[in-house]
């Protein structure tokens, strides 16, 4: 193995710069992963815009797939050189705490957070704990299913606990990189499923990627065209964006619910009646644990599911994330490494 690496390390915050670094050992209970592909998401800009300046350059990324070529002390024997893993963003459970006992380990109290608390993907290595390793099939290539590890599975997740059944209608709000997801799983899972995008010229990449029907926001007001249409039982929101998430409550049919999986940065105005009168409800959704993680994976196998990608060589990251930024990626972008 080589005795350097290379990585992409916020110099300062907003900015990305190519270093070579020492080649780590994993310590106990760490594998050490040579990365393949690390797909660039929207929380990575939290991680990159706001690093501290005053702590270690940290390594971002959280969708990162690669296959392992040393292992530390006391990693399960599940974890074998040269098995292809996968690594999201939760970082491993301490299986120590009162949630990791419960068996709710995407709730860990003590898990890092991949790219922020801890180095991340955009590197040809990366150290990971073994606890948060997902199997990686073999039916899908690294870069088509890093996105999974994130996008993924936070929207696989979130319509497996929106409370809807097959034929009801689920209408995904937003239709970017976790949106084009959640499209195609829903359509697959048996739900009618209604698009709520911004503008006509997303309408034919959102049908055909498996909605029903779409709703342009700019031109009709979605609340009563859902109305129109029954009513959803569940809405899936993606977008940061208070008022629009708030008010999209009124297009709920009784029981319905809203499902949040983008934290946002200011906070929900909830009619309260809407909630007590037709008992309507609110839930977060985080991504989830490995198993939760290999469950997307092999769900997008057996469906032919899969994330709409563009790549570019890890040198060339600085560019990928500023296009990330841009919303000009249709739908994921994806960093690869050399071979």
């Amino acid at each position: 193995m080589k005795k350097t690496y290379r990585a992409m390390q916020i110099s300062r915050p907003g900015l990305l710069e190519l270093v070579e670094r020492d080649t780590p050992r994993p310590a106990a209970g760490e594998v050490l992963i040579r990365v393949e592909a690390c797909g660039i998401c929207g929380a990575d800009a939290a991680d990159i815009e706001r690093a501290d300046a005053a702590q270690p350059p940290r390594v971002p990324g959280h969708e990162v797939v690669g296959r392992i070529v040393a292992l530390g002390d006391g990693v399960p024997s599940t974890w074998k050189l040269g098995r292809r893993v996968g690594v999201g963003r939760l970082g491993g459970h301490c299986q120590e705490c009162d949630p990791c006992r419960q068996g709710r380990f995407q709730l860990c109290q003590n898990q890092p957070v991949v790219g922020a608390s801890r180095d991340g993907g955009y590197a040809e290595l990366m150290l990971a704990r073994g606890t948060g390793l997902v199997s990686i099939p073999d039916e899908l290539d690294a870069a088509e299913a890093a996105p999974i590890l994130c996008a993924g599975v936070a929207t696989f997740n979130a319509l497996r606990k929106c409370g809807a059944q097959a034929g009801d209608l689920v209408a995904v709000l937003g239709i970017g990189g976790l949106g084009h997801m959640a499209l195609q799983y829903a359509r697959r899972m048996g739900f009618r499923v209604a698009a709520i995008g911004r503008g006509a010229d997303i309408e034919a990449d959102a049908l055909a990627l498996g909605a029903h029907v779409y709703v342009d926001s700019r031109r009709e007001d979605a609340v009563e065209r859902l109305r129109r249409l029954g009513g959803a039982q569940a809405v899936l929101s993606t977008i940061d964006d208070a008022g629009m998430v708030s008010a999209l409550l009124g297009g709920l049919a009784p029981e319905g619910r809203l499902v949040v999986l983008n934290p946002g940065k200011s906070p929900l105005q909830v009619a309260a009646g809407l909630l007590v009168g037709g008992q309507r409800g609110i839930l977060g959704s985080i991504t989830g644990t490995p198993h939760d993680n290999e469950k997307a994976l092999g769900f997008s196998v057996l469906v032919d599911a899969r994330p709409r990608i563009e790549t570019m060589p890890l040198e060339r990251a600085n560019e990928a994330y500023q296009k990330m930024k841009s919303g000009n990626v249709k739908f994921r972008m994806v960093l690869t490494m050399a071979p």
